[in-house]
């Protein structure tokens, strides 16, 4: 039937190559790219949430708001990669217009 499928569509003298084989077996649906996003932009903003509320516990505080909120954004930007996929969230982030938004963001995390 792959043949066929092969055939049809004008590709029967070209096997696929192991990366073609690679990227169509790591593609995720539509569906699964926003359970993804969902989870991991949910799991950012309550890492965030509780960075926040960690703060004004005495001494350790600041440290744990440090680290907490630094994983709360590095999860809320990694959700953005489940819509659009990593290089093409790279490609973006350092396009020209928004080179220093994404240098400061960088730097601030």
């Amino acid at each position: 039937m792959d043949k066929l499928k092969r055939v049809l569509s004008g590709r029967d003298a070209e096997e696929p190559s192991g990366l073609a084989e690679v990227i169509d077996a790591t593609s995720l649906g539509w569906g699964t790219r926003v359970k993804g996003f969902i989870a991991c932009f949910a799991i950012g903003c309550l890492c965030s949430l509780l960075g926040s509320c960690l703060l004004w516990i005495p001494k350790k505080g600041l440290m744990l708001f440090a680290v907490f909120y630094t994983l709360g954004n590095i999860a809320s930007i990694g959700s953005t990669l489940f819509l659009m996929g990593p290089m093409k969230q790279l490609k973006r982030m350092f396009e020209p217009t928004r080179l220093i938004a994404t240098i400061v963001m960088l730097v601030s995390i």
